[in-house]
């Protein structure tokens, strides 16, 4: 059982602080690689990432590249599908809500593995067995463990990474969840132990300059973003000229209104399929 004072263990991912040095990820090799645990065998080297490091790069316009990162484990989902997927309770949900894989039950039972949403179990072929993040609950069980945390939380240098009491609302994964934005990774429901805050859904970012003809930028152009559910955006460019919304719905139309003193209103229509950058927008001067 769990150390006293924790009633539901979480980690709550700041995928804004994230800035994939892969410690978690040395970590988790470093702590689950080479030796059985109390709830699992071995991790492989090679082939499994019970800490998976997400990379992607936003944009489509190499005018206004953005690189993302988000440390993925296992969620230990409140309604794990795992679970669902398992025969003889090879998958269980211990009462503090660390969703474990048993190693002698599960062997042979791939269809864990394809249940996952997220593909955060992986089948280890020379044991024919499913395995993923136990959320370190082997050594967070151990009395005589000096830390209590997670291995992975413990070697974040950039607290990208915080653990804590997800029923406690007076701690301090509390209070980080409640001072940021939630973004649960697709096919994850609420109530998971591991909650995501500030994943990136889509961006649309363009230049403001002047006639084409003066080579020159526009400071201090408003721009206005308006979604078709109604929630409007306002920036004005900076000293480059650039504008950005970033963390907008996705697959939703936007409306890009462009104004600046003395010239001709621009208009580009957006949709929120994937980041964008809308070019150069080149003012013209009113008549």
């Amino acid at each position: 059982m769990l150390k006293p004072g924790i009633k539901k263990p979480g980690i709550a991912i700041n995928a804004s602080r994230c800035m994939a040095c892969y410690a978690c990820f040395m970590a988790c090799k470093d702590e689950h690689c080479g030796w059985d645990t109390a709830l699992s065998k071995s991790q492989p080297q090679l082939g499994q990432y019970w800490m998976n490091i997400v990379e992607w790069e936003r944009g489509d316009n190499e005018r206004h590249i953005k690189t993302a990162t988000v440390p993925t484990p296992c969620s230990h989902c409140e309604s794990p599908a795992c679970m669902k997927a398992a025969k003889d309770g090879a998958v269980y949900k211990r009462p503090d809500g660390i969703v474990i894989i048993d190693p002698e039950k599960a062997k042979g039972q791939k269809q864990i593995v394809d249940a996952c949403p997220i593909k955060a179990v992986f089948w280890n072929e020379e044991l024919q067995l499913p395995q993923k993040c136990t959320m370190c609950a082997e050594l967070l069980d151990d009395p005589d463990y000096p830390g209590f945390e997670p291995r992975c939380v413990e070697a974040c240098p950039n607290q990208a990474l915080v653990f804590g009491d997800l029923a406690d609302p007076d701690s301090e994964i509390s209070k980080l969840i409640a001072a940021n934005r939630v973004t649960p990774l697709e096919g994850i429901g609420p109530g998971s132990n591991v909650v995501h805050l500030n994943v990136p859904t889509c961006f649309i970012a363009g230049t403001v300059a002047y006639p084409e003809e003066l080579d020159e930028v526009c400071i201090g152009a408003r721009v206005v973003a308006t979604c078709e559910c109604g929630t409007v955006y306002e920036t004005v460019t900076n000293w480059a000229g650039d504008f950005e919304f970033e963390d907008l719905p996705k697959n939703k139309k936007f409306t890009v209104d462009i104004t600046y003193e003395g010239y001709k209103p621009a208009r580009y229509e957006v949709t929120t399929d994937t980041d964008h950058y809308v070019g150069i927008v080149y003012l013209v001067p009113e008549a």
